[in-house]
């Protein structure tokens, strides 16, 4: 099996590993290479307990690159379903996706519930705090995200992107917390991109947030943040397993 780290949603069709489970039509190399092994491990086919392919023999496996299987692999580790150890390897400890992503030291539900006290009102300060060199920082940020097809380099570009909220809004509480949740934020949408295709999604979500500020509008800038989050909390819902 082979797949290209440019793949792009308008490749022919192909099969998806030794299973054939999934037609690569739509799917980035990152998500090919989640899929095969989420499947692999759901079906049994690596059993909990067991240890996965180094990250070179997945590579070469499925003619990626290392940094797309280390994608896949910390997206595994999110979902619940492997766990790895620095100079033992990856290893399976469940069967079935979490309910909760594991994000390093906070969990998804950890920001779902802190989020919205934090980013809603910094959103708010924002719009009525904003300079113009902050708005040009922002919508470099959102034009750049949009042109992006790099999935790592536009994660980056996301947590930048709220970091910079949080330290338009004047707080120093708020900056200093959302720089906190950085690498888990980043997390989140890494996962999130490849298993619910947020990517899009989220651009137009960010638009609409600097919209706002850009008007000086405290109150559509944090309903345009509350919403953004509150997507982000449904499609993290729709990851939890189903009963």
């Amino acid at each position: 099996m082979n797949l290209s780290d440019s793949l792009t949603p308008r490749q022919p069709e192909g099969l998806l590993g030794t299973s054939g489970r999934r037609p690569l039509a739509r799917l980035s190399a990152a998500e090919a290479v989640l899929a095969d092994i989420r499947a692999d491990i759901e079906s049994g086919a690596s059993p909990v307990g067991s240890r996965l392919p180094s990250e070179a023999a997945l590579a070469a496996r499925y003619g990626v690159s290392r940094s797309v299987v280390r994608e896949a692999l910390r997206s595994c580790a999110a979902l619940g379903l492997t766990e790895t150890h620095t100079g033992k390897g990856t290893f399976v400890v469940s069967g079935r996706v979490s309910g909760d992503l594991v994000l390093g030291r906070y969990s998804a539900r950890d920001l779902t519930e802190a989020r919205p006290h934090i980013e809603v009102p910094a959103a708010g300060l924002a719009a009525m705090r904003r300079t113009e060199e902050d708005l040009a920082t922002l919508k470099g940020i959102i034009a750049d995200m949009a042109l992006e097809d790099d999935p790592a380099a536009w994660v980056a570009l996301d947590a930048t992107f709220h970091g910079h909220i949080a330290r338009t809004s004047g707080n120093r509480v708020f900056e200093s917390v959302v720089a906190d949740l950085r690498d888990a934020l980043a997390h989140q949408s890494e996962t999130l991109n490849l298993v619910a295709d947020r990517q899009r999604a989220s651009d137009l979500e960010h638009q609409k947030i600097v919209t706002a500020i850009e008007a000086g509008s405290p109150e559509l800038a944090s309903a345009a943040m509350a919403e953004h989050l509150e997507a982000v909390g449904h499609a993290l819902g729709s990851l939890a397993p189903k009963a």
